[in-house]
């Protein structure tokens, strides 16, 4: 396995393709098909998609019924063949074929010189622009074997292209009007084990037709779990009473990986890069998916499953997909601020259910001037408010310890005040240093002059740590309350908490979903809200502006204990949290994935707030 390889890291490298039509003229279109898979396949490219009827053109009306075409066509379509027999891509063209005594409107797939089979279309539009019953036959119930360029090749709807070198690559094909029926024959492929579905479209453009595709498309690999190739007639065809634009995009699941622009002059491609580990992942991980393959089993089995090997390139081709550096957080301001709307939604809804389940307590919450127990008391405010009751039913307390600055216990008092909770300050440093002396721990024994780092160890952070949650309990005891958790979701992941009576523990905890690079934009969501006066405000920027640290290690030398000097920077921890929770990715993915977000900072786009130069 070469690591640097997008093959060998589970990605196939797709081309949706729009070229300039010659009507009627297979021999011309035949050299731009090829032309144009020649320089597709010099970048890396396991599959092309073109038009619907690229070989011949789409309007070409009663000239589809004429033997001179047909023969010209299948003539075509072998040179076609031999002329990409040195080239790695799978190729869908499109292309009239006689069968019997019909035409079909077809899609004929080819690799390194062989015709593998071919797929036509089943559902033939006839209303509005379209009449093409008059021309051709739908193919939704042929199961056969054609001759064509010489050769014995399936015919059918139900043919699956199976790369048996590049796990997870299964094609299906289908024609233009295929995706636009209730039930498209893209469905079932995917529920017998296609991963990525290609649509071959003649489609002409009239206004908001161009995103109604795209939303079928987005609507198909998200309900299939798969990708969708999508590539329409352009440049060339007639325009006698329609018009063409050409249009290409893919998507995986849902997110639009790339689209190309729309009428163009000359050849086009989207070409991006199709994770498929990641659609395998979530297929299993779905398990409703099976649950419906299981129900239409029967239908199923007659898929006919056709393997070929891909033999793609194994070097290192670079990476065509956009990779978010923060996964949690988008780049997209509105996005992220309708994300930060309903994570904070999400929790403050969460925590007001569980108040009302156990009895109305009172909220008791450690703050500590951080990012985490910030977020946490402004949604414990919120979900108060909710509850129609006061402020001052929840308990915050301030317990300062052997390294806590003056600067976090200032505005962890100001942010409590500026909300109106009641807070209190208990110094956990002579509870802390009486237990280090009980065990004779060297920080408690050893004089103040000569202590120094070697004392500080996990016994004298953790004692700190325990004392701070231990005494919440008793005084959640106490006053009948509930103690709220504060820790994230990236600490608990990498274990950066006191395990047992610690910050590992509370009764609920409202930031235990939330990873610690959405945390500071929630707080900065919440801070531009309007809903905090001034001093507030400036209390929460201030405290977005103060380094993360446990405060647990007195500070040397001016400069206090980093939480990052010594896990790493959260960015990249969140980054491998999100690909190993989200989709099971093996560590080396992860890191190559890491790579081509985080190697170039002035590639892809940043979110709001985020600084590059860190």
């Amino acid at each position: 396995m070469d690591f640097f390889s997008a093959y060998d890291q589970g990605f196939v490298r797709v081309a949706a393709a729009t070229v300039p039509t010659a009507i009627a003229d297979p021999g011309a279109n035949t050299a731009t098909i090829v032309a144009f898979a020649r320089e597709l396949a010099d970048q890396g490219v396991g599959l092309i998609v073109y038009p619907e009827l690229c070989v011949s053109g789409y309007a070409l009306e009663d000239l589809l019924l004429t033997g001179t075409l047909l023969e010209g066509v299948e003539t075509a379509l072998a040179t076609v063949a031999h002329e990409t027999a040195d080239l790695a891509p799978v190729m869908a063209v499109g292309a009239p074929l006689a069968w019997r005594n019909r035409v079909y409107n077809c899609a004929v797939i080819l690799h390194r010189g062989e015709i593998l089979g071919v797929a036509p279309k089943s559902y033939l539009p006839t209303y509005r622009e379209f009449y093409e019953r008059r021309h051709f036959a739908p193919g939704d119930d042929v199961r056969a074997t054609i001759t064509l360029a010489g050769r014995a090749v399936p015919f059918g709807p139900d043919l699956l292209f199976a790369a048996s070198d590049v796990p997870g690559f299964v094609l299906h094909v289908e024609v233009c009007e295929d995706m636009w029926v209730p039930i498209p024959p893209s469905s079932a492929a995917a529920l017998a084990g296609a991963t990525v579905l290609a649509n071959l479209s003649g489609s002409p453009i009239t206004v908001t037709k161009a995103e109604d595709r795209k939303l079928l498309a987005r609507a198909s690999s998200s309900r299939c779990l798969a990708a969708y190739v999508f590539a329409a007639a352009g440049e060339g065809e007639s325009t006698t009473d329609l018009s063409w634009d050409g249009q290409t995009f893919v998507y995986e699941n849902a997110d639009l990986l790339g689209e190309s622009e729309r009428f163009p002059a000359g050849p086009r491609a989207t070409v991006v890069d199709v994770d498929l580990d990641r659609l395998v992942a979530e297929r299993r991980r779905q398990g409703t998916f099976d649950d419906n393959r299981r129900t239409h089993a029967a239908t199923l089995d007659g898929f006919r499953t056709v393997s070929f090997a891909l033999r793609p390139p194994r070097d290192d081709i670079g990476l065509r997909r956009a990779v978010d550096r923060f996964p949690f957080v988008p780049d997209d301001p509105d996005r992220l601020a309708l994300d930060c709307y309903e994570a904070y939604h999400i929790q403050v809804s969460g925590l007001v259910q569980r108040m009302r389940a156990i009895g109305s307590p009172k909220a008791v919450i450690g703050v500590s001037g951080g990012l985490d127990s910030t977020h946490a008391l402004i949604v414990c405010a919120r979900a108060m408010d909710l509850l129609g009751r006061p402020r001052s039913d929840i308990l915050a307390y301030t317990m300062p310890g052997f390294a806590t600055s003056a600067g976090t216990r200032s505005n962890a008092e100001l942010l409590s005040r500026g909300l109106g909770v009641s807070f209190a300050e208990l110094d956990i440093r002579p509870a802390a240093e009486q237990m280090l002396r009980d065990m004779g721990h060297p920080y408690a024994v050893t004089p103040a002059a000569e202590r120094g780092r070697e004392v500080y160890d996990v016994t004298f952070e953790n004692v700190q740590a325990g004392a701070r949650t231990s005494l919440l309990f008793r005084l959640a005891n106490r006053h009948g309350g509930m103690v709220l958790g504060t820790g994230d979701l990236s600490e608990l992941a990498l274990g950066w908490c006191t395990y047992g009576v610690g910050d590992h523990m509370s009764h609920y905890n409202v930031n235990a979903s939330v990873p610690k690079t959405l945390i500071q934009h929630l707080i900065r969501w919440c801070a531009a809200s309007g809903e905090y006066d001034a001093a507030t405000k400036k209390t929460l920027l201030a405290i977005l502006g103060t380094e993360i640290s446990p405060e647990l290690v007195p500070a040397k030398n001016g400069k206090i204990q980093s939480t990052e000097a010594s896990i790493g920077p959260y960015e990249l921890a969140d980054f491998a949290l999100f690909y190993l929770t989200r989709y099971g990715l093996r560590p080396s993915k992860v890191l190559f994935l890491a790579e081509h977000a985080w190697s170039d900072a002035s590639k892809g786009a940043w979110p709001p707030n985020i600084s590059e130069a860190k």
